[in-house]
């Protein structure tokens, strides 16, 4: 429902607004009794939230540096504030300088509006203060100050909203506006300042004064930060020391690598593999799927088609509800609570930085270190992770990789104990591929994807011990959305996996697998159930390749091309919910086809090195990778600067 249309007479729609990170979304929370994500982190709030207030209506908007329609967001946001009848204008005492030009523009704008100075504790650790009384005076409105947090000043602001009231407009604008008579004061700004969405409604050119009326404005909000802020004659707090030193190479770096450490620790060992072990293999496994058979072989024939939809392999009734609540919701509920403690700590701006020029190698920026790191834990809740993203291009990439060459934990245990019985050679081997694989790949989507690698743009909020009921509230909160998301998602999937089983059809492609395993990837024709396994989990057919004597050449080449294979049903399902249906289904197609295309080429490149010299196959491969690595790079560099 719009939310124009959502009020009614004698009620007022309520804007917040705000630039990124500096609180509406924990005001909207004090003031209406409604959870928002609530972060130490910007662009956390990705969309709109409407709430009744009284007899009124608050609408949370995503943060803005501006009302413009230089983006998606500040478009919609701009939309809002045209319509309200009154804003509230959150400001980051902090960053005073930054927020005050949004101010100025809304004053410029004549919203009625009042502004909540939030986060006026963290200022006074810095040794600062904001003279809340002479800021009043210079915009002209309702200024109230607030630590939103712990509710600090929000019944004042609540009471002062009744004295909302168009700002001062700078008197240079204020004599523009004059142009345009007979049009609201907000539209006849915005058309000054250029935007096309408003001249086009007005059937007027946009007008050409942006750039002088945006530096008077900046001038503005500098003069109005510097005559309110005093100082208080104290040093600057351990926080700011602290927020400094992690985003210093030489300190932060080490201090990054223990933190995603303790991350891979955390998540994808203690939640992907304790608390998933006893969700999903003692608590489901042992005591759900059996009591559920129980109940149902009482009343169908189990080895019907109705009995094996229902309870099968992959029943609707065993393996979606196993997965969802066994499998995914830990892992979901365990990723929550690492990033919402990263978030409110304000440490994940700052990680983000530290890996920004790495991550730019696979068209991706700093933020992207988080879900590949994570993957080597859970690629499920690694794919669940890229909404830290920025961009839609940047999610598309991280999940492509993730799911063609990070191989999970569970995964990683085979692989290590069969490359463990190969020797060195083979392991540094499937090192190098693997990395060769995961960096070309991003490589080439980097050149071949329209768009290009938002620069990492971030506001580095203050350090602070993370808040314990914010932080269960958001883990809680987001856990309960996306598992209520997926449930449809995963019901789908096991229905068609149990009408393949129930038509035959599973048996079919096995059959039709294997001239594909024997003729192309020159393994013996039993691998093709390893492959059949891996489709339900990838880890699965790493462990059947342990069970079906090989060369160690084949042993290899099995390994690779399962790693580069398509990712377990659970992250399948979560692709699918992530980039839809269509998306998600040609993702998982071009991923099939490049682990068999890989593991082809991998193995005839091999055997032909060992027919030539059987000593060197290993150096001449590792040496032939490295060079088709380097090519695949220069190239799309050299295409990417050319074109």
């Amino acid at each position: 429902m719009e939310i124009e249309k959502m009020t009614g007479d004698g009620q007022k729609k309520i804007v917040l607004v705000g630039n990124p990170n500096v609180g509406k979304s924990v005001v909207f929370h004090r003031l209406t009794g409604h959870y928002v994500d609530v972060s130490n982190f910007p662009g956390t709030t990705v969309e709109f939230y409407c709430a009744r207030w009284g007899r009124d209506f608050l609408v949370d908007t995503p943060g803005v540096y501006g009302l413009s329609s230089l983006n998606d967001e500040e478009a919609h946001v701009r939309d809002e504030v045209l319509t309200a009848d009154l804003v509230i204008n959150v400001v980051d005492a902090v960053h005073l300088e930054r927020d005050l030009f949004l101010t100025c523009q809304l004053a410029d704008a004549g919203v009625p509006m009042v502004v909540a100075l939030n986060m006026v504790d963290e200022l006074r650790s810095r040794g600062l203060e904001a003279d809340a009384g002479e800021l009043e005076r210079r915009l002209g409105v309702p200024v109230v100050p607030v630590v939103a947090v712990t509710g600090n000043g929000i019944d004042r602001l609540k009471e002062r909203m009744a004295e909302a009231r168009p700002g001062r407009s700078d008197p240079p604008v204020k004599e523009l506006l004059g142009r345009y008579p007979g049009l609201p004061r907000r539209e006849a700004l915005l058309l000054l300042e250029g935007d096309p969405d408003v001249a086009a409604g007005n059937g007027l050119a946009p007008g050409q004064d942006r750039e002088k009326i945006y530096a008077a404005r900046r001038r503005r909000a500098n003069e109005i930060a510097a005559g309110v802020l005093r100082e208080l004659g104290t040093d600057a707090g351990f926080a700011v020391r602290l927020g400094r030193l992690l985003i210093h190479p030489a300190t932060g770096i080490p201090v990054l690598l223990m933190t995603l450490w303790l991350i891979y620790e955390l998540v994808g060992v203690f939640f992907a593999q304790t608390v998933v072990g006893i969700t999903e293999g003692m608590i489901m496994r042992e005591y759900y799927e059996p009591l559920v058979r129980a109940g149902l072989g009482r009343i169908i024939d189990l080895h019907s088609p109705l009995g094996v939809i229902l309870a099968g392999q992959f029943g609707l009734l065993t393996m979606a509800v196993t997965y969802l609540f066994g499998l995914l919701m830990p892992l979901v509920a365990g990723f929550y609570l690492v990033l919402s403690l990263l978030e409110d700590s304000g440490y994940l701006p700052r990680i983000a930085i530290l890996m920004d020029r790495v991550m730019g190698y696979l068209g991706l920026n700093g933020q992207a270190i988080i879900p590949l790191v994570l993957g080597f834990g859970c690629v499920t809740m690694a794919a669940i992770t890229t909404r830290v993203l920025a961009t839609d291009r940047e999610r598309r990439i991280a999940i492509f990789l993730l799911a063609l060459s990070v191989p999970c934990s569970a995964q990683l245990a085979f692989v290590a104990a069969i490359l463990g019985s190969l020797g060195p050679g083979y392991m540094f081997l499937y090192g190098l591929i693997i990395l060769s694989i995961m960096v070309g790949a991003g490589t080439v989507l980097d050149r071949v994807l329209p768009g290009y690698t938002v620069p990492l743009w971030l506001d580095l909020p203050t350090m602070r011990v993370p808040r314990p009921d914010n932080v269960l509230l958001k883990t809680w909160t987001r856990t309960f959305g996306f598992i209520k998301e997926a449930f449809p998602i995963f019901l789908g999937g096991a229905f068609l996996l149990s009408l393949l089983r129930v038509t035959g059809a599973m048996d079919a492609i096995q059959r039709l697998m294997q001239p594909l395993t024997t003729g192309w990837l020159l393994l013996p024709g039993e691998t093709a159930s390893a492959f059949i396994m891996g489709f339900i989990r990838r880890d699965f057919g790493t462990a059947g390749v342990m069970a079906v004597p090989m060369e160690p050449l084949q042993k290899f080449v099995a390994l690779v091309t399962l790693t580069m294979f398509v990712p377990c049903i659970a992250t399948t399902l979560v692709i699918f919910k992530e980039r839809g249906w269509r998306e998600g289904a040609a993702m998982w197609l071009l991923i099939l086809a490049l682990a068999f295309l890989g593991g082809g080429l991998l193995a005839h490149l091999v055997y032909l090195i060992q027919d030539f010299n059987a000593a060197l196959a290993l150096p001449l491969t590792a040496l032939a990778v490295a060079a088709a690595l380097s090519t695949v790079v220069a190239l799309s560099r050299w295409r990417r600067g050319v074109g």
